[in-house]
């Protein structure tokens, strides 16, 4: 049984090998002259206000955070309705019951008021 994962253990070895390899090149090769210009601070071809050690509020992250749960369950739709006939009444049952679940926790969301800014 182990036998047949031995290509994909080959596999990821060769990849963490080769990124390392050359991250290692980059480094060792690389140039290295530091100018006032290359060691500013580069964001989004703004030049940056304040410090970077400024408070960002915890709702950011939140609604970053259910953006993503709630974008990632379009992943799990995607191959359902592409094969929804094939499926039948076997595929729509789990369907619905993912849908009613994801419906569940969005309300939940809302209730709670985290898509509310203050």
């Amino acid at each position: 049984m182990i036998e047949s994962y031995l290509p994909i253990f080959a596999m990821i070895s060769l990849a963490v090998a080769a990124g390392i390899i050359l991250s290692t090149l980059g480094i060792i090769i690389g140039p290295k002259r530091k100018t006032a210009q290359k060691l500013t601070t580069y964001e989004s071809g703004m030049e940056p206000v304040g410090t970077g050690k400024q408070r960002i509020s915890v709702k950011y992250y939140l609604v970053a955070m259910l953006f993503i749960i709630f974008d990632i369950e379009v992943v799990f739709m995607y191959p359902w309705a592409t094969s929804f006939r094939e499926l039948g009444l076997a595929g729509f049952i789990p369907m619905l019951t993912f849908a009613l679940l994801l419906l569940a926790g969005y309300f939940y969301i809302i209730r709670k008021g985290a898509l509310e800014w203050d």
